[in-house]
């Protein structure tokens, strides 16, 4: 779909969000296509493992830890509270589990992988500048990640074939939105491309 605007440097992170066994086929949050899109997340996190920060998305225990209409959302969703769920569901897919460490994981209990300051923290900590985005949902967690990493002003570069949603129709609309309202604030590019420009510092 896009190309980059200029080559990555040595503060660029890849940001692997939610790549859980809770997306995968057959969990209760299935997104059909992430098998399909697991390989080319593999590469990128391959070519620079150090510099790879996964995300989780952890449920509340039950819906009395829920607050405000996430009480509500948990009331549908209780078979994915933590006192229903099978725990090794919240782990990472097993083909990405293998690259931690060096590779680190950041959990939270919103869409957003910024929320409680973790993530945030961590990029202060390391002069990180630059994000690459894999992972899903496109049009949940990825979009309100994104969003926020544009308002703190990092450089956001999706990779638009590493990522999946569990709706085809919203995908393929957040990838227009992306380029089209947003192209000075954020790249799209394929894994390939992401990977010519971007070479191992550490």
């Amino acid at each position: 779909m896009g190309q980059l605007l200029a080559p990555l440097g040595s503060h660029a992170v890849h940001l692997c969000i939610d790549m859980q066994r809770l997306f995968a086929p057959g969990a209760p949050w299935a997104t059909p296509w992430m098998e399909r899109m697991l390989p080319e997340a593999v590469r990128l996190i391959a070519h620079a493992p150090q510099r790879t920060v996964f995300t989780r998305f952890i449920p509340v225990r039950n819906q009395a830890e829920a607050r405000g209409v996430w009480k509500a959302y948990y009331e549908k969703w209780e078979c994915v509270t933590r006192d229903k769920l099978d725990p090794k569901l919240l782990e990472l897919m097993p083909a990405l589990a293998r690259f931690v460490p060096p590779g680190v994981i950041i959990d939270r209990q919103a869409y957003c992988a910024f929320a409680l300051g973790k993530l945030q923290a961590f990029l202060d900590e390391h002069q990180v500048n630059t994000l690459i985005v894999s992972g899903g949902e496109t049009d949940v967690c990825v979009l309100a990640t994104v969003l926020a990493a544009v308002d703190i002003g990092y450089r956001v570069i999706l990779a638009e074939d590493a990522l999946c949603s569990s709706s085809d129709e919203s995908h393929d609309a957040l990838l227009d939105l992306y380029t089209k309202r947003f192209s000075l604030q954020i790249e799209v590019a394929p894994v390939e491309c992401i990977l010519a420009s971007w070479p191992v510092y550490d």
